[in-house]
């Protein structure tokens, strides 16, 4: 194989469709076929439950999987997109390498789960149209890697979560990438957003009391009304960051370190 496509692969940013082609299949607890008659046969109050299954590498595109239970399961390398996981409960849960292209997690418990560098687009470019949705979900202490750009996190929980450049790259060109994302009014209270990309993402509203921000690039962001009580700005981009209204701005760490601190618009 050749290295740039072995090294996009370890990465996570090669392709949902040339991803799905380039990994092998080991076999899951149960098959797709299995999977759906478990989830017709659900309701509401007895919803499928796939807890601790190992569901590594099977198709779930476009399944409804609205309120089931996978708490623990492992869908490592599964093709999640477009699927309903609204409501679900994936709390510990593996989704590493899975494909969430416009994937609905909105209203999901992914507390503690890992989501390290799962294919969230059809190609390099962040499409608004493609990108998963995680409004209202609970992420506190997940530990996610990967390009989330342009999606809908708006009151989403990820306090104590783990966003933080991926320390196997030992390399800043790869980070977790939350441009333009709608992140108003999320929990983000002591996450680790080291060297993490969020320029013109929205935090209005949002609780980044005692996060770390150090290397973030919150360039064109716009915080109004942002709590950043506690957090690190050491070296964080502050180029045309909205900071009106900012609650602890000065109880910040770093903040005379933060570059392009003069251009903040406060």
């Amino acid at each position: 194989m050749p290295h740039t496509l072995s090294l996009l692969m370890r990465l996570g940013w090669l392709p949902a469709a040339v991803l799905c082609w380039t990994t092998a299949a080991p076999a899951a607890d149960l098959t797709v076929k299995a999977v759906i008659e478990r989830l017709v046969q659900s309701t509401r109050e007895q919803p499928a439950d796939f807890s601790g299954l190992d569901l590594s590498y099977l198709d779930f595109s476009d399944l409804d999987f609205k309120h089931a239970h996978l708490a623990g399961a492992d869908l490592y390398g599964s093709d999640l997109s477009h699927a309903d996981l609204s409501g679900a409960n994936l709390s510990g849960a593996r989704l590493d390498r899975t494909v969430i292209i416009g994937t609905n997690f909105a209203g999901a418990n992914l507390s503690r789960a890992s989501l390290l560098r799962p294919a969230a687009f059809s190609g390099l470019e962040s499409k608004r149209e493609e990108a998963p949705r995680f409004t209202g979900a609970d992420l506190s202490g997940a530990h996610l890697f990967g390009r989330f750009s342009e999606g809908d996190w708006r009151g989403v929980n990820l306090s104590a979560a783990q966003m933080g450049t991926d320390r196997s790259t030992e390399s800043l060109l790869f980070r977790t990438e939350l441009a333009g994302c709608d992140l108003a009014g999320a929990n983000l209270v002591g996450a680790d957003l080291t060297g993490a990309t969020l320029a013109f993402a929205d935090l209005t509203g949002a609780d980044l009391s005692g996060a770390n921000l150090t290397g973030a690039d919150l360039s064109r962001a716009i915080l109004t009304g942002a709590n950043l009580t506690g957090a690190d700005l050491t070296t964080a981009d502050l180029d045309g960051t909205v900071l009106k209204n900012v609650r602890g701005l000065h109880q910040t760490r770093g903040l005379d370190a933060a570059r392009h601190r003069a251009a903040a618009i406060e």
